[in-house]
């Protein structure tokens, strides 16, 4: 018992590399610049409607009906 409560008592934590506000903020920065790619490929689909356009009639043809079940 008394060797459990000496061993208790010299216990240190684990140095960290950096202080912990630093951990949070580095989470911050990464979330951020993955938000600003995610943010800068909004509205790509609408650049080329040409190609939708041009696509999207030959692609409806190609079905014989909406919401129509071929039991699959």
């Amino acid at each position: 018992m008394i060797l459990l409560a000496v061993a208790a008592a010299e216990e240190h934590a684990a140095p960290l590399i950096m202080p912990n506000w630093a951990f949070a903020l580095t989470a911050f920065i990464i979330f951020l610049i993955m938000g600003l790619v995610t943010w800068s490929f909004r509205d790509v689909a609408n650049r080329h409607a040409h190609r939708v356009d041009a696509a999207g009639g030959h692609h409806d043809a190609a079905h014989s009906g909406a919401g129509e079940s071929t039991g699959h």
